[in-house]
């Protein structure tokens, strides 16, 4: 038996000790425990259909939950002790942190257990065939369970899931800002068209959101871009007309942005929000199945047009897309076409309110963001002549140059992120025709008293891309930018970009061949070069 170690004993011991007595047990609730899962943002929804089950602990005396823990059914009894342990130094408010003088349970196996593990707490362990405040509780939450409206109509909602999935993996956000705006026309369900607005770009949030009316579109992202405080920030969330679809990840990754993750690891949320209904996280079938049309139909638009999509200014595209209804034979014609006029209108309004606001950034305009993802691992260093030599022949994408040996290497940019994002990388440069150049543009805050480098990427197509913000009191980039600078003098203004994996392991800020996905040659592009203002 595994005892309580001495150092949380003598913490438990230093509680003051109640004299109550609390029930505890752990019980299976196929429906609550799955609602449960899906609303504790703390706890990932399990994807093996394990049988989970419900641990509580309820004070009998104060008939109040101390604590209440999802586990799997398989995980032995000092789940148990943990919770208890839980319900005595951190429970549920209002209980204050104490001991009971007596706990209550009711199998025999579990008494004695706790009796051992308990003994030098000075807590009576007793068995009983019943627990009325348990049981009312578990009754309570069966009918409450039995009553919630499920969060999607049963019969949609693996289709709407998959559906989802696939979109997921389209990533529509790698090609639309969220002022892009798309039409889709079903004229069915009391909705004529959604017009659909794309979240991720940034890599923040991930979502799709079809209102219901370019009017709620539009007086949205005004109150939106206008307005400062949480409270006027509530308002204008409340003021939309949408459904929305949201990606989370299903086992929460600190170590990976969401965007990196395949659609196996990603949890699609649905909801509706509306000015007279505020929001709720579910929807009823007539929305499930417009939705699920209106996914399907945007799927099929973004397939059909992936490259065109991908231009800077958001081109005139129209399809009729045919769409099979859910649970039925029923062939549903969908127009679904892109809206330039409308994205421009939306783009004014955010150009309007940056040019008011004393932080805004006239790079902005000029410097995109979306094509390095976040939390790569970004340095400067160089690559001796000989494995450059070496790593010219290897099997990954080269861009040559005519550079000559000089010095003791090229100076190089090591951006390391997920395969399939470097991959991406490599494909978004060749479609622009090539890397052009790699260049810092010099940056400073007045207000701060700080000055900064950008690190910028420009694409053969004049396209700038941001790959870094260095700051110039880091002394460590001060003595990379030196280094950088002496070297780019020797091979005559030529320098390189590697795209690699290994973001997490061994290879972390030193990949091998093997981790290798890209080796560009190029230009090292001076400020005048690059033609922006500090």
């Amino acid at each position: 038996m595994t005892a309580i170690s001495p150092s949380t004993q003598r913490r438990l011991l230093q509680l003051p000790q109640l004299p109550n007595v609390w029930e505890g047990d752990r019980r299976h609730v196929a429906r609550l425990v799955a609602e449960l899962e899906l609303e504790d943002d703390d706890f990932p929804v399990d994807l093996h259909n394990q049988r989970r089950e419900l641990i509580v602990w309820v004070d009998g005396v104060e008939c109040v939950v101390r604590s209440m823990e999802v586990v799997n059914a398989t995980m032995g009894t000092e789940a148990i002790v943990r919770a208890l342990i839980k319900a005595m130094e951190a429970p549920q408010a209002p209980s204050q942190p104490a001991r009971p003088q007596k706990i209550i349970v009711r199998d025999r196996q579990l008494q004695f257990y706790l009796r051992g593990v308990l003994q030098n707490l000075d807590i009576i362990v007793d068995y009983v065939a019943e627990l009325p405040i348990v049981d009312e509780l578990f009754n309570r939450f069966t009918d409450m369970a039995g009553t919630r409206t499920p969060k999607l109509p049963r019969k949609y909602q693996d289709l709407l899931k998959t559906t989802a999935r696939e979109i997921w993996d389209l990533a529509p956000w790698s090609m639309l800002a969220d002022y892009e705006a798309i039409s889709i026309e079903l004229d069915r369900w009391d909705i004529q068209k959604f017009y659909v607005s794309v979240m991720g770009m940034l890599g923040l949030e991930y979502g799709i959101l079809l209102y219901r009316s370019a009017e709620s579109l539009q007086r949205f992202r005004a109150m939106a871009l206008n307005e400062d405080e949480s409270l006027q920030m509530e308002s204008a969330f409340l003021s939309q007309d949408c459904i929305f679809v949201t990606f989370d990840a299903i086992t929460p990754d600190l170590e990976n942005d969401l965007g990196t993750l395949a659609a196996t690891s990603i949890e699609p949320n649905f909801g509706n929000i509306h000015p007279m209904e505020g929001m709720r996280p579910f929807l009823y079938e007539e929305e499930a199945i417009a939705t699920q049309v209106a996914l399907t139909a945007l799927k099929e638009f973004i397939t059909a047009f992936r490259k065109q999509l991908q231009a800077d200014d958001l081109p005139n595209l129209t399809k009729r897309i045919k769409v099979m209804l859910p649970d039925t034979n029923q062939i549903e014609q969908v127009t679904v076409e892109t809206l330039p006029e409308l994205s421009r209108e939306l783009l004014k309004m955010h150009l309007a309110m940056g040019e008011d606001d004393d932080e805004f950034d006239p790079l902005a305009i000029q410097l995109r963001e979306d094509l390095i993802p976040d939390r790569s691992f970004i340095s400067l260093g160089v690559m001796p002549w000989e494995r450059v030599e070496a790593i010219r022949l290897a099997p990954i994408y080269h861009q040559p140059s005519q550079v000559n040996a000089a010095g003791d290497g090229l100076p190089i940019i090591l951006i390391q992120t997920t395969r399939p994002k470097a991959q991406e990388i490599v494909e978004r440069i060749q479609q622009a025709g090539g890397l052009q150049g790699i260049g810092f543009h010099s940056g400073s805050d007045p207000d701060e008293g700080i000055s900064f480098d950008l690190g910028i990427l420009q694409l053969a197509d004049g396209e700038m891309q941001l790959f870094g913000e260095f700051y110039n009191d880091s002394a460590v980039h001060t003595e990379a930018r030196k280094k950088w600078n002496h070297r780019s003098k020797k091979t005559k203004g030529y320098c390189g970009l590697i795209l690699a994996t290994g973001l997490t392991g061994k290879a972390r800020g030193n990949p091998g061949i093997k981790e290798t996905i890209a080796f560009l040659e190029t230009r090292f592009l001076t400020n005048d070069e690059l033609g922006l203002e500090i």
